[in-house]
């Protein structure tokens, strides 16, 4: 997995519940994919983009094309999580980030998520507005 080229760019804090585990007392793996959409969600609006007000707006969705997760070490019940958000650069209809869960000093999860602009009207890909990649790629 490759690495960020510069420090985080958006940090979310995440708590683990008893809802996030598995009987082993371990974050279920698939719940770090809903902790990445998360601080993508966050990352998102603290740059000025609503999901829902750029549907609205423009017609435009975010979905996730692709991920690609790495596993490092487990975060049980009452661990305080950061979630990181780092960005790769866009492409026409897609921009690629790449994430890392950490407990501390400890990393726990890395992963990189593809996302794909569409439509909303037909799912069928499209340009990322203009003032997104923007407010995104400075």
């Amino acid at each position: 997995m490759s690495e960020p080229t510069t420090a985080p760019l958006f940090r979310f804090p995440v708590r683990i519940y008893w809802e996030d585990t598995d009987a082993g007392g371990v974050v279920f793996y698939a719940n770090y994919l809903k902790f990445f959409e998360r601080a993508r969600t966050e990352w998102l609006r603290a740059a000025g983009i609503g999901q829902q007000d750029l549907r609205e707006r423009s017609g435009a969705l975010f979905v996730v094309a692709s991920t690609r997760l790495r596993y490092l070490s487990p975060a049980r019940l009452d661990d305080a999580l950061i979630v990181t958000v780092d960005r790769a650069e866009p492409g026409r209809a897609r921009m690629s980030v790449f994430q890392q869960a950490w407990r501390g000093d400890t990393l726990l999860c890395e992963g990189e998520i593809e996302i794909a602009c569409v439509d909303q009207a037909n799912f069928r890909p499209r340009r990322i507005p203009s003032d997104v990649l923007s407010r995104l790629f400075p």
